[in-house]
C-alpha cells in the first residue's frame, strides 16, 4: 500500500474503535492529518497547525502507530511534520536517500482550495497558465510576498494539477534552506555528482521556496545559478517564492537576479476584508462546521495580513467548540481567542514608529532621517531606520525610500546591505539593533 491507501485503513480503524466521546477528536484532529509519503520507516503526515500537532503527539501517537504496525505488518510509525523542510532535519541512514525523488506535494493545496480576491488574482491567473502549459507561458514564475499569503499553496497547486494531468512529469518541490543544506552535505560527502543530477538532469518542473535565503552564500548561489541555467536551457519549468521581489533581495549576484527576472514577476498583497471573509467561509465549508457570520467577521476583524493564522484562528475555535461539546457563537469565539487577540494588542508598526524609535535611541529629530545630512551623525541612524522598516514592516524599498525624503531603492538596498554587514562583524550593532527591534515590537 502506497502512503495515502495506508493513512485511509488507520483511519477507518480508528473511527471503527474510538468511542462515541471520541467522535468530535476524529474529525477535529485525525482526519484532518494529510499523508505525504513513506520515508525511512516512517508514515509521514502533514500536520496544518501546531494545536492538532501537539494533540495528536500527547493524546492519540500510540493508538495511531499500533494499528498502522497491524495494518502494514511492519514496523512502520508515524511522523508528524507542519513543513516539509521537517523532513531534511531527519538523520540520514544511508548516503543515497539524500537524493531520493520523492513528490513532496501537499494534496490539499490545489486552485480549487485557493480562494482568490485582489490581492493575488494576478498571481493566481500566472500559475494557472503555468500549470496548463509548463515551461512554455512563463519561465521562470517568480512569486513574491509576505508570510502566510499563499505563495506556497500556488507552487504546491502548480505541481498537484500538473500530476493530474500526466503522472510521470519528474517534480521536485523543496525550500533554498534544503538546497543549500544538501549542496553542503555533497560537498561533505563529495558526492557533487549525484546533488547535480538530481537537480539537473532529473527534473521537469522545479518548485523552490523561500529563495531569498540563498541571500549572502555564495556557493549556493553559484550553484543555483548553473542549475537554472541548465535547466532553463533544456525548457524545464522553475517557478521560484521570495518574501521580496529579485531586485529587493541583498546580497543577490546580478547574473542571478537577471535570471530571476527574465520571466514573469507576480507578487501577493495582504487580502483584503472582503478576501479574508472569503477565506474564513470556504474553510468552515472544507470542515462541514457551521460557523455564524459574526464570528468570520470578529477573526477578519483582527487578523488582517496573514492567512494562515486566519485560518489557524478558525480552526482554534473549532477545536475549542468540539473539546468543550458547546456551539460555535460570537462568545465561544472570543473565549477561545481572548489570549491571542490580547497578545497582538500592540502599535502598528509603520515607518513613522520606526523612525520615532531610532530618532529617539540617537537623540536626534524625526525629520532629521529626510534630510540631505551626510554627517554620520545622521547617516548611520537613517541606514538603521530603513534596515528596520525592511525587516519590520515588509514595504518595498522604493516605498521605504519614500518615506526618507524620497530616496530611490538603490539607497535603500546600500543601507539594508551595510547593516547587515555590521550585524555580522560587531557585536555593538547586533545588539543594538535586537535591542531597537524588541523595542518597536513590543511597544
Amino acid at each position: 500500500m502506497n502512503a495515502q491507501e495506508l493513512w485511509e485503513a488507520v483511519k477507518q480503524e480508528f473511527a471503527a474503535t474510538v468511542s462515541a466521546k471520541t467522535t468530535n477528536i476524529y474529525k477535529t484532529f485525525i482526519d484532518r492529518l494529510e499523508p505525504i509519503m513513506i520515508k525511512n520507516d516512517k508514515l509521514v503526515l502533514f500536520a496544518t497547525n501546531q494545536i492538532i500537532l501537539e494533540m495528536i503527539e500527547r493524546e492519540y501517537l500510540d493508538i495511531l502507530n499500533g494499528i498502522l504496525e497491524k495494518k502494514s505488518n511492519s514496523s512502520l510509525s508515524i511522523q508528524l511534520i507542519l513543513s516539509l523542510d521537517d523532513l531534511n532535519s531527519e538523520p540520514k541512514e544511508e548516503k543515497k536517500d539524500i537524493y531520493q525523488k520523492n513528490i513532496t506535494l501537499i494534496p490539499k493545496y490545489t486552485f480549487d482550495s485557493f480562494v482568490v480576491g485582489n490581492n493575488n488574482v494576478l498571481a493566481h491567473s500566472a500559475c494557472v497558465a503555468v500549470a496548463n502549459d509548463p515551461a512554455h507561458s512563463y519561465n521562470p514564475l517568480f512569486i513574491y510576498g509576505g508570510v502566510g499569503l499563499g505563495k506556497t499553496h500556488l507552487m504546491h497547486a502548480i505541481g498537484n494539477h500538473v500530476l493530474s494531468q500526466n503522472k510521470d512529469v519528474k517534480i521536485l518541490y523543496l525550500s533554498s534552506e534544503t538546497f543549500t543544506n544538501e549542496l553542503i552535505n555533497s560537498i561533505k560527502d563529495d558526492t557533487n555528482e549525484e546533488f547535480r543530477n538530481k537537480y539537473r538532469k532529473d527534473v521537469d518542473i522545479l518548485l523552490i521556496d523561500d529563495i531569498q535565503f540563498i541571500s549572502e552564500k555564495e556557493r549556493t548561489q553559484e550553484e543555483f545559478f548553473h542549475t537554472f541555467n541548465t535547466l532553463h536551457g533544456a525548457d524545464k519549468q522553475i517557478i521560484i517564492s521570495s518574501d521580496r521581489a529579485p531586485k529587493e533581495i541583498p546580497m543577490l549576484a546580478d547574473r542571478l537576479r537577471s535570471r530571476f527576472e527574465m520571466g514573469l514577476i507576480v507578487d501577493i498583497q495582504p487580502p483584503d476584508y472582503e478576501t479574508r471573509i472569503a477565506i474564513l467561509r470556504k474553510k468552515a465549508q472544507e470542515e462541514k462546521h457551521h460557523v455564524p457570520d459574526l464570528v468570520f467577521e470578529y477573526i477578519a476583524k483582527n487578523i488582517k495580513s496573514n492567512i494562515r493564522e486566519l485560518e489557524g484562528a478558525l480552526t482554534r475555535i473549532f477545536a475549542y467548540s468540539d473539546l468543550t461539546k458547546r456551539e460555535i457563537t460570537p462568545e465561544l469565539s472570543q473565549e477561545a481567542l481572548k489570549n491571542i487577540f490580547q497578545s497582538k494588542q500592540h502599535v502598528e508598526i509603520t515607518p513613522t514608529f520606526i523612525k520615532e524609535k531610532v530618532a529617539e535611541s540617537f537623540s536626534i529629530q524625526v525629520d532629521d532621517f529626510s534630510s540631505k545630512g551626510r554627517k554620520r551623525e545622521i547617516a548611520y541612524p537613517r541606514q538603521i531606520a530603513m534596515y528596520l522598516c525592511r525587516e519590520l514592516t515588509g514595504l518595498s524599498l522604493p516605498k521605504i525610500g519614500t518615506e526618507f525624503g524620497g530616496r530611490d531603492h538603490t539607497t535603500v538596498m546600500h543601507a539594508c546591505d551595510k547593516i547587515t554587514s555590521d550585524i555580522k562583524i560587531d557585536e555593538k550593532t547586533k545588539e543594538l539593533i535586537e535591542n531597537l527591534k524588541k523595542d518597536i515590537q513590543n511597544a
